[in-house]
Parts: C-alpha cells; sequence; structure tokens
C-alpha cells in the first residue's frame, strides 16, 4: 500500500510541473510576440522591387546588385542585421539610420562559384521596422562553363 501511495504522490508531482511548465512556456511565447509587434508609427522599409532577376550567367561569375527602398514610415529606419541563405551572397547594409521620407541602398553580392542551375538567393533584413523582417530575393540561372 506503501508503494502504491508513493507511485500515485510522484505521479501527481510530475503532472503537476508538466502544466506548470507548459504555461510558462505559452506565457514566454505571448510575450515575445506583444514585444516584436512594431507601434503605428514604426519606421516602414519599402523596396522598389523586392526581386533581382540576373537571367543566365556563367558559373564563377559575380552579381552586384542594389535593393533601394524608402522609409516610408515616422521614424528613423535602423538596419540591425541582413543575412543572406548561404555564405556564397553577401549583403551590405546602410550603417547610419534612415530618416522619414529618406531613401537607402542593401548593396548585395552573389558568387556563383560551386554553383549550378537556377539560384533563389534569400537576403532577411532585420530592423525596427513594421515588420521587423524582410526578405529580398536574387534568382537566375548559372550555367556550367563549356569545355572547349
Amino acid at each position: 500500500m506503501k508503494k502504491l501511495f508513493v507511485l500515485a504522490l510522484a505521479a501527481a508531482s510530475f503532472a503537476a510541473c508538466q502544466q506548470s511548465k507548459s504555461s510558462t512556456t505559452a506565457d514566454t511565447a505571448n510575450a515575445a510576440k506583444t514585444e516584436t509587434v512594431a507601434p503605428e508609427n514604426a519606421a516602414v522599409i519599402s523596396f522598389e522591387s523586392g526581386m533581382y532577376n540576373f537571367g543566365k550567367i556563367n558559373q564563377g561569375e559575380k552579381v552586384n546588385h542594389e535593393f533601394k527602398f524608402k522609409n516610408t514610415g515616422k521614424s528613423p529606419l535602423i538596419i540591425t542585421n541582413a543575412t543572406a541563405t548561404c555564405g556564397c551572397t553577401t549583403p551590405d547594409v546602410p550603417k547610419e539610420p534612415i530618416q522619414p521620407g529618406a531613401s537607402g541602398v542593401i548593396k548585395v553580392v552573389f558568387n556563383s562559384t560551386g554553383k549550378m542551375g537556377m539560384q533563389d538567393k534569400i537576403v532577411t533584413i532585420t530592423s525596427n521596422a513594421n515588420p521587423a523582417t524582410t526578405e529580398v530575393h536574387l534568382i537566375g540561372e548559372v550555367q556550367e562553363i563549356a569545355a572547349k
């Protein structure tokens, strides 16, 4: 009887811990959601075009492109990070804040060495804008250099 009582107590304690943990996780997730929502007067990053098609290039060539954007929001735009889907794509973002109504560029270089076929390189930009993350795409086809 004692063993059964100890086993029931252990099961009840385990169940209580699991319930407490799940509610804490939900509270943390909800807090994260509320912190990432930008206010109405936040910066807004608006790209002239969020996609650049570089067409067909030979393997080993580099593609350089400038994604032009404007801050259409009410606060200065601060770009905190830009990451690409692979090391073959390198973004360069403005370091200074972009004032409301002002424009800027994000320079992207794609190195096609070792790549083949259709490519869609995504650059994710993180900023204080609403929304906090934005993506731009470099797309095109890398062809193998014909042997001579």
